[in-house]
Formats: C-alpha cells, sequence, structure tokens
C-alpha cells in the first residue's frame, strides 16, 4: 500500500484527474448549474482537455499537483497559473473529493502548492471560490488565507444564471 501524497501531474494522469474533477465540480456546482451543463461535466470532457495542457502547459508557472491516497488514487486537485498581477499566483483549481475530506489530502496540496510558488519566487497566492462553499472558505482561512473584499458574478449558463464568487488572498511568507 503507497501513502497518502503529492506530486505534480502528466499527461498519464488525465484520466485520474478528470474523474476528479468531474466529482468535485458536481458536488461543488450542482446546486448551482442548470442539468444540462452538469451533464456535460464528464470525466472524459475533463480528461481531453487536461491531456493536452499537460503535454504542452501555457508556461512553466502553470502546474497541476495531484494528491493520491494510500491505494494511488487521485482525490484532490490544485492547479494553478499566473495571475495578471506581478508575482501572485492563482488557484484556478482547488478541491478533494467529498468521500476524501477530512483525511489531510488538502492540507498537503495547499503546502506543496505553497512550496513550489516560493520556489518559483511567487509572494502571494490566490484563489476565487463559491460564495456559498463555507466549507472551502472555512478551510482556506485557516490554511491562512483571507477575503480581500473582492467579488465576481461568474456566468454559469446560457440563460445568463451566475454564481457568486469571492477572492481569498495569502502573502508566501518565507
Amino acid at each position: 500500500m503507497a501513502d497518502a501524497s503529492v506530486r505534480l501531474a502528466g499527461s498519464q494522469d488525465a484520466d485520474a484527474i478528470g474523474a476528479a474533477q468531474a466529482d468535485l465540480f458536481r458536488s461543488a456546482y450542482g446546486e448551482v448549474l442548470a442539468p444540462e451543463v452538469l451533464a456535460a461535466m464528464t470525466p472524459e470532457a475533463f480528461a481531453d482537455g487536461w491531456r493536452a495542457s499537460l503535454v504542452s502547459p501555457p508556461s512553466n508557472e502553470h502546474f497541476l499537483l495531484l494528491a493520491s491516497d494510500e491505494q494511488a488514487q487521485v482525490v484532490g486537485l490544485a492547479a494553478v497559473v499566473p495571475s495578471s498581477e506581478h508575482g501572485v499566483a492563482e488557484l484556478s483549481l482547488f478541491g478533494v473529493r467529498p468521500a476524501s475530506r477530512e483525511q489531510g489530502h488538502g492540507s498537503r496540496l495547499l503546502n506543496a502548492v505553497a512550496d513550489l510558488l516560493k520556489e518559483g519566487h511567487a509572494t502571494a497566492v490566490q484563489v476565487w471560490i463559491p460564495a456559498t462553499d463555507e466549507q472551502l472558505r472555512a478551510f482556506l482561512t485557516a490554511a491562512g488565507l483571507a477575503p480581500d473584499g473582492a467579488w465576481r458574478d461568474r456566468e454559469v449558463d446560457a440563460d445568463g444564471r451566475t454564481m457568486r464568487e469571492v477572492r481569498l488572498t495569502a502573502t508566501l511568507g518565507d
């Protein structure tokens, strides 16, 4: 049996990433998105996108970390992209599958992200999360991120339905 771990993703992980992301998105956005939008969020659709981006990332500042459980199953994802602000990285995707929460995977992911960002000389990190996701907000604030007052309404379907997101930020120390 393997230990729970965090590692950089490769294109060979695309199917496992797609399955994890579909699970995360259905859990996080199931009450907000229209049924036809949810139906399009298949593991295969996500895997195809990840396969292409992992083979040829847009820059060396883009990376995806995977958290795996003791059975080497992907249970968490953390995607990092550069933000428009110099020295600030953005978590464009962060989460642990619902069945694997409260087992330390999120903390391991977040610590690994911070370590890699500091190595890359980032000075801060930000993440946009659904305003209604109290569990994720509580986890991130306990880890040192804080709301900075910024919010946005993201359009989530063709009918113009929106979802409010809030931004949390943290300075990366030494």
